[in-house]
């Protein structure tokens, strides 16, 4: 059974065998104290917690996983956030990324498919006093309009295709983070919204996500 610290430390081995994709041998120092402070124990299954510090992803049920650790904070890294920002989450799962997010921004509003996932990360991060996040039961592909434009999007899950109802709702120069692809392995991708309402892309590296699912998917 691996420690919390001893995660922190595959965490920065990983960055450093990966740093012809990322372009950096380290990921931030916001973003490790980040890491550091959430206890991922607290976001896995009972059944799971002997491995909650393994640099893997675990399930947490419905078909649904707990990312890698180092994804997840190379996917906060990517998107470059400051203290001021407003952060749109979709895939809540058991609430781990919204956690470590809540560290590093002023709000984030996360998505979640699945109801009973949705609320029961809503009642873990309120346990855990992450009262900064907000939980929304809804399909992610649509966003949320209601609290849109965001500082920064990141989606926890893999699409076939760059969802537009996630552009539009970003603001001109901030980044979408998310896995693209219809199959396995998909693309690590970072998405930024220009002025002009264009866009560019930048592949990261291969990775393996669950795909984004919900009422989008119904013709």
């Amino acid at each position: 059974m691996k420690s919390h610290r001893e995660m922190l430390r595959d965490i920065q081995r990983e960055a450093g065998i990966t740093q012809r994709w990322i372009g950096k041998e380290s990921l931030d120092r916001r973003v490790m104290e980040a890491m550091k402070a959430v206890p991922r124990h607290e976001f896995v299954p009972d059944e799971q917690r002997p491995y909650a510090y393994d640099d893997a992803p675990l399930a947490i049920g419905c078909g649904q996983t707990i990312s890698q650790p180092y994804i997840v904070a190379l996917m906060t890294d990517l998107l470059d956030s400051t203290p001021d920002d407003i952060i749109l989450e979709v895939g809540t799962g058991s609430g781990y990324q919204a956690a470590v997010l809540s560290r590093l921004v002023k709000k984030v509003y996360t998505i979640e498919t699945i109801e009973e996932l949705a609320q029961q990360a809503e009642a873990r991060l309120g346990r855990l006093g992450y009262s900064n996040v907000e939980v929304q039961t809804a399909d992610g592909y649509f966003g949320w309009p209601e609290q849109a434009p965001f500082d920064g999007i990141m989606v926890t899950a893999a699409a076939p295709s760059i969802p537009k109802p996630l552009i539009d709702q970003l603001k001109p120069e901030a980044r979408l983070v998310l896995p693209l692809g219809a199959g396995s392995p998909q693309e690590l991708m970072v998405v930024t919204k220009k002025e002009n309402n264009e866009i560019d892309t930048h592949r990261v590296l291969g990775v393996s996500f669950v795909p984004l699912t919900g009422e989008h998917e119904v013709p």
